[in-house]
């Protein structure tokens, strides 16, 4: 199976949006809809290499600062490599 490592920045939220969300008890982020704005993005074979290179990105410093977070999504539904091809907003 095929991986994407995704390095995006993390977007900010008002205290407001926060307290709305958890007393509705919806989503705060809905990732499908509006995924947040990408760094860096690297394609995988396998498992053990995704989390290898993740864990080199994880080691850049705004990832280190929690500006940015690296996550690995499994390439297995069409709509993922959809929503994170570059480009592609």
């Amino acid at each position: 199976m095929r991986f994407l490592i995704v390095r995006t920045d993390i977007r900010a939220v008002a205290d407001g949006d926060i307290a709305a969300a958890w007393a509705g008890g919806h989503r705060l982020r809905d990732e499908t809809a509006a995924p947040e704005p990408r760094r860096q993005i690297v394609h995988a074979e396998d498992r053990d290499a995704a989390l290898l290179l993740a864990r080199a990105l994880s080691t850049v410093g705004a990832v280190r600062a929690g500006r940015q977070r690296v996550k690995v999504l499994p390439l297995s539904d069409a709509g993922v490599l959809r929503a994170y091809r570059p480009g592609v907003t």
